[in-house]
């Protein structure tokens, strides 16, 4: 993903921050750099962050205050109110492949303020993106 917002970006300077067993080896750009380390341990200070789990997301608030300005967290949220059986079918695949892949879930709207509320995050908005799929940003 980080690849993917790079390209579409390019004004955007974006960091992949994974486990050094993972980033080893990967090739950046001009506007993006792969970087390891621990994200239970620190986070490198930056704008904007993707992810979501509680212990990250407090990691994620402490390098977003470190940056000296506003930032936010950006990830995805599932609409409950699909009407559109295509839509439906896509997000029950999503759900299948995030189940299975990652040992993952996708959120909606409601379990993402209790996920990011336990993190200390206050504010957030909601835009939607493309068919299930809206964009969330999460601010401290």
């Amino acid at each position: 993903m980080g690849k993917a917002i790079a390209e579409s970006f390019p004004q955007l300077e974006c960091i992949v921050f994974d486990l050094p067993r993972v980033v080893s080896g990967l090739q950046g750009s001009e506007n993006l750099k792969y970087v390891g380390g621990d994200m239970f341990e620190a986070i490198p200070p930056a704008d904007a962050i993707l992810f979501k789990c509680v212990r990250i997301l407090k990691k994620c608030k402490e390098a977003i205050s470190k940056k000296g300005k506003e930032g936010k967290v950006i990830d995805m949220v599932m609409d409950n109110e699909l009407k559109d059986e295509e839509y439906v079918e896509t997000q029950l695949l999503g759900d299948m492949l995030m189940m299975v892949l990652v040992n993952g879930k996708e959120r909606n709207e409601k379990e993402w303020v209790k996920l990011f509320s336990s993190a200390g995050f206050n504010n957030y908005d909601i835009t939607p993106a493309l068919g299930s799929r809206s964009l969330i940003q999460i601010y401290p």
